[in-house]
């Protein structure tokens, strides 16, 4: 079975748990925006501390992707992003995953990571390269691309170490194509018929070749940036 546009989540999970293991235990880290914690599973050998600001339920205004339900109960902190009740270089690292499109002024947030974390401490960074409207109202960029790190980062006192694209134009149209039939229910009255999952089908397997042969499409589009570095 085809797994074209599949491995957006797979391929970042697979980071995060591969980056997170290299940080040495014992280590305090910070899970800015963390949501439902899902990657505290990954920090059993370190300190781990979740923060978020606790207003979304999974309804949100019922518009675009939401979850439907979202669990906050357990959350260390509850806070706004950019100023998280914790004293001056209180953190040996810092993760931020899938975040910075939720929040209006994401560069309030890299100037208050700058402030919590101690030099040589490290940044965990993931977001869409571009993404539908999710977890509306709470979406208010489509995505950022490696420039905005390139530019931004060292402006906050960080050394950038590694960035990785996530995806290639391919697998990014692989995965909308495979939302088609969800959209296509949600927003109009159509349903396919044979000959249209057929093109599908077959709109998938084409892409899918292009992929295994890409040389670099990755420089126009792809899912997303996940991004090591550290406070200088």
């Amino acid at each position: 079975m085809s797994i074209v546009g599949l491995q957006n989540e797979v391929n970042r999970n697979a980071w995060i748990e591969r980056k997170l293991k290299e940080i040495p235990d014992g280590w305090h880290i910070l899970d800015a925006g963390a949501g439902e914690r899902r990657c505290k599973p990954y920090c059993a050998h370190l300190c781990y501390t979740s923060q978020d600001f606790g207003q979304y339920t999974g309804c949100g205004d019922k518009k675009g992707l939401q979850t439907g339900s979202w669990n906050q109960e357990n959350l260390d902190i509850i806070s706004d992003i950019a100023e998280i009740p914790r004293p001056d270089l209180f953190f040996d690292a810092i993760m931020c995953i899938e975040v910075f499109e939720h929040l209006p002024a994401p560069l309030l947030a890299l100037k208050e990571f700058s402030r919590l974390l101690r030099p040589g401490g490290v940044l965990l960074l993931t977001a869409p390269f571009c993404s539908l409207t999710h977890f509306a109202p709470f979406h208010f960029s489509a995505g950022f691309n490696s420039y905005w790190y390139e530019k931004h980062l060292p402006e906050y006192g960080f050394k950038i170490l590694e960035i990785e694209k996530n995806g290639n134009y391919f697998e990014y149209l692989a995965q909308e194509i495979r939302r088609i039939d969800w959209v296509a229910n949600k927003y109009t009255n159509c349903k396919a018929n044979l000959f249209e999952h057929w093109i599908v089908k077959s709109l998938l397997k084409r892409l899918e070749k292009l992929s295994r042969r890409d040389t670099g499409s990755n420089e126009i589009l792809y899912f997303g940036c996940h991004v090591l570095a550290i406070k200088e």
